[in-house]
């Protein structure tokens, strides 16, 4: 394991036990950001990085019974929270690595990675990881439940030139690996990027 995984398992795993309580009014952006992801019944989906799993009762409802919701996350804590929570009725949890995924090339329709881009090691590399997994049309969503500008004031900093989820940065670092950008949302109450897996 790199030194980025053993930082990335640390930050979450001394935030577990309080994740859901920090944030308790995410949901609706959550559900708003699954909608824009337009799945259909039976469609197979992955929360990459899927934490306590905020994610998974949206997306089971967006591809009903018949279809499959996986949500893998580096970090044990984080999964046995989203146990906790009952989000594992939602979907199959797997303890994985989104960059080195254990699924089948093509095996699925659509990716949701909420507040993951900045917790990739090598980000063009894990993209390209992540359009493998995804069939050609199939489509990717890069959320977080609040913009850069409101996320940067709560951490104290500010948004640079060079922040990862700005445009001009995330656009090119996309189609330089399989995806391209087909919108792009960054206010106050939410940063949400789509994008559609290249053939």
């Amino acid at each position: 394991m790199s030194d980025d995984h053993t930082h990335v398992q640390e930050f979450f795993t001394a935030r577990a036990a309080d994740w859901d309580s920090r944030f308790p009014d995410d949901g609706p952006a959550y559900a708003a950001a699954v909608a824009d992801l337009a799945l259909r019944e039976g469609d197979r989906v992955l929360d990459a990085g899927c934490g306590t799993g905020r994610a998974l009762p949206p997306l089971r409802a967006a591809v009903g019974p018949s279809g499959v919701v996986v949500g893998a996350d580096l970090t044990p804590a984080m999964l046995e929270q989203a146990v906790r929570a009952g989000r594992d009725r939602d979907g199959r949890l797997m303890l994985a690595d989104v960059t080195a995924l254990p699924l089948r090339s093509q095996s699925l329709d659509a990716v949701f990675g909420a507040g993951l881009i900045s917790h990739l090691p090598d980000p063009a590399a894990n993209l390209r990881e992540l359009a493998r997994v995804v069939r050609p049309g199939g489509t990717l969503a890069l959320f977080h439940p609040i913009g850069r500008a409101a996320l940067a004031a709560r951490q104290g900093r500010r948004i640079t030139p060079d922040d990862l989820r700005a445009e001009p940065r995330l656009r090119p670092l996309l189609a330089a690996s399989g995806w391209r950008m087909t919108s792009y949302v960054d206010e106050d109450v939410r940063f949400l990027v789509l994008a559609v897996r290249e053939a």
